[in-house]
């Protein structure tokens, strides 16, 4: 990379106008009912049990797409996708159900996933691949405020120090997948990298679902958020951050997440009867606007 380029502030959603995209808060919307779905398959599952029947259920649905169009790829691109499908499905998730197995809140887990969008811009930073902007900068720092504020009150001294140890897997899983996918995976076939990803991830986990027995009912309440997580969160929402990650920065993709635990909030509001607060509300507005900063291109970087 050429100095000149690694100097030149990152490229953010969208590529002209600023501001949030429809393909983004589609992403949003679609990611935040798998932390729904994946809870109440954990009432019927192991975790790593659970995760095996998702993410083979995913593999399976993209490895015919592909068979249908004939798709190919490159056996380089293939074993990057296998690495990111390692980082961004086995760290992530493995970390982040295990921990609520072992006790962890939906808001301590928010609150730590949701860290997510300030170390990938840091480790973007130091690894030169992006510059993020003082806008963005703001931007991130107030989204994790936001994100603060609609966790806070969910927050308890509960959780176990091996919880938080999950937890911080998952952190560090989703993050570097997020940097590693865009560097060097991107490019693949979508069906076919997404098909690789989530084979690397059941093969992976699997000898873990064994481990604990390959325990899970074979009941409605266990098979119905499968499906979901399978169909509408493994496939609708990995395909979508696939073509997020391909087409913009990923310090502004990964600025999306600062949303997830508001809009989670909700649907927890709406379908689980969970309460809403003024201060759930103001976190909200608060992890808007800094999505918005995070994302908005400025104009010496839209002129450039």
């Amino acid at each position: 990379m050429r100095a000149r380029d690694a100097m030149k502030p990152a490229r953010v959603l969208p590529r002209a106008g600023g501001g949030l995209t429809v393909l983004g808060l589609s992403f949003v919307m679609v990611w935040c009912t798998g932390y729904i779905a994946g809870r109440m398959m954990l009432d019927h599952a192991a975790p790593f049990t659970a995760l095996v029947w998702r993410f083979a259920g995913a593999a399976m649905v993209f490895a015919v797409l592909a068979l249908a169009v004939r798709a190919r790829a490159s056996r380089r691109d293939v074993l990057h996708s296998a690495v990111a499908g390692v980082l961004m499905l086995s760290m992530q998730f493995g970390g982040v159900y295990l921990a609520m197995a072992w006790g962890a809140s939906a808001g301590v887990a928010a609150l730590v996933i949701g860290a997510m969008p300030l170390l990938v811009a840091l480790l973007a930073f130091f690894a030169g691949t992006e510059r993020p902007h003082r806008a963005q900068w703001c931007g991130l720092l107030l989204g994790f405020a936001g994100v603060v504020l609609v966790v806070v009150d969910r927050v308890d001294g509960a959780t176990s120090a091996r919880a938080w140890i999950g937890l911080l897997v998952g952190l560090l899983g989703i993050s570097l997948g997020t940097l590693y996918q865009k560097r060097y995976s991107s490019k693949i076939d979508l069906r076919i990298g997404l098909a690789v990803q989530n084979l690397s991830a059941t093969l992976v986990l699997l000898p873990l679902a064994l481990a604990e027995g390959f325990r899970f009912e074979s009941a409605a309440g266990f098979y119905q958020p499968l499906a979901w997580t399978v169909l509408v969160n493994s496939v609708g929402g990995f395909a979508l951050l696939f073509v997020l990650v391909r087409r913009d920065a990923a310090t502004a993709v990964a600025s999306l997440f600062f949303l997830m635990p508001p809009v989670t909030a909700l649907f927890g509001h709406w379908l689980l009867g969970e309460h809403l607060t003024v201060l759930k509300g103001a976190g909200f507005v608060l992890a808007a606007a800094g999505v918005w900063l995070a994302t908005r291109t400025p104009r010496r970087a839209a002129e450039d």
